[in-house]
């Protein structure tokens, strides 16, 4: 690096420090820094709003204090006509406060229906495969406060369960990649407070007021509940309390899967005991779940209809031999023998 570039680096980083003289972004970072506790390098997923550009900047701080290597990446889903000239102005943006981002492209044909959810999971198995080149383990998502009270909404009008409603924690682990997120307890208001001021820039995405998006009517949805007395305090607290709930499920979860499955690493096949089964619903309805994305090497769980539909079958002792989430599920005497489609053991 030339002696230029390396004062102007030196100005640049000295220019982000002295930010946080500003109080209010002190506090926002002093609850961000609070929230993350990592000291290995990490990745951060950067969409160009208002929340994921100051994660971006948050975690570069985070990581001049701790003397980390962040690797920052934006993802362009190509959806629309402007997004890579967005992308690459993000990047220019950002480059700017000498944090040096990656452009991710989604190429190939994109769907026409079920958009946000499908670019969602794109958007995942880009980053853990760049990711796993890079073998980083750590990636930092920019979903806030807001996004826990939208994701619990979306969930309830689904019929979701338990795990469902409080499915955006802090810390989430897919496969070997752990999923964190400091700014879930930040305010949307203040994270657009904090990149107007530090980058006077943000993307606004012409999908967020499009209402035939099923996100975009819950906000509204939560818009109105808060003018008729939404108290957002007292409804972050029963997520809370929900989350203990789920924790107590997840611990017999473990213990069920700990107890009565057999692992054989060899032939990646798990054999499961007629005891795995004499649990309540849902202590066997995620034990097995977890079995079959364990087997099957996927991103994401099962869908509940289908393995609800398996587990009806297993109980009437009617299901001899089905597939799900890329594996084989056999009924073998009492035990269910679970091995990846595909393969002969």
């Amino acid at each position: 690096m030339s002696h230029k570039n390396l004062s102007v680096k030196t100005k640049n980083l000295k220019h982000l420090k002295n930010i946080l003289k500003n109080k209010k972004i002190a506090q926002i970072y002093k609850k961000f820094e609070k929230s993350i506790d990592i000291d290995e390098n990490f990745a951060v997923a950067v969409s160009g709003g208002p929340d994921s550009l100051a994660l971006a900047f948050l975690a570069k701080i985070y990581s001049i204090k701790k003397k980390i290597v962040p690797k920052f990446f934006i993802v362009d889903h190509k959806l629309r006509p402007e997004s890579t000239r967005e992308a690459n102005h993000v990047r220019k943006v950002l480059k700017d406060f000498t944090i040096n981002a990656e452009i991710l492209t989604w190429k190939g044909k994109k769907p026409s229906k079920n958009i946000q959810a499908l670019a969602r999971k794109k958007r995942y198995e880009m980053l853990f495969k760049r990711c796993e080149k890079s073998k980083i383990k750590n990636i930092l998502l920019g979903h806030h406060q807001d996004d826990l009270l939208e994701n619990f909404f979306i969930r309830l009008l689904r019929g979701s369960g338990l795990k469902g409603l409080i499915s955006l924690d802090k810390k989430d682990q897919v496969d070997n990649k752990i999923l964190l997120r400091p700014l879930i307890n930040q305010k949307k208001e203040d994270l657009v407070f904090l990149s107007k001021y530090i980058f006077n820039f943000f993307v606004e995405d012409p999908s967020n007021k499009d209402e035939k998006f099923k996100r975009i009517k819950v906000r509204a949805l939560i818009e109105e509940l808060k003018k008729n007395g939404l108290n957002k305090k007292k409804f972050i607290a029963t997520i809370k309390n929900l989350k203990r709930s789920n924790d107590v499920v997840n611990f017999y979860t473990r213990e069920n899967i700990k107890k009565n499955s057999f692992f054989f690493h060899k032939k990646n096949k798990l054999i499961l005991s007629e005891e795995f089964f004499n649990h309540p619903y849902e202590i066997v309805f995620r034990a097995l779940s977890e079995s079959i994305k364990l087997i099957g090497k996927k991103y994401y769980l099962v869908r509940g209809k289908k393995l609800d539909r398996i587990l009806k079958d297993i109980k009437n002792n009617s299901l001899t031999r089905s597939t799900l989430g890329g594996c084989v599920l056999e009924k073998v005497n009492e035990t269910l023998i679970i091995t990846k489609e595909g393969i002969i053991n």
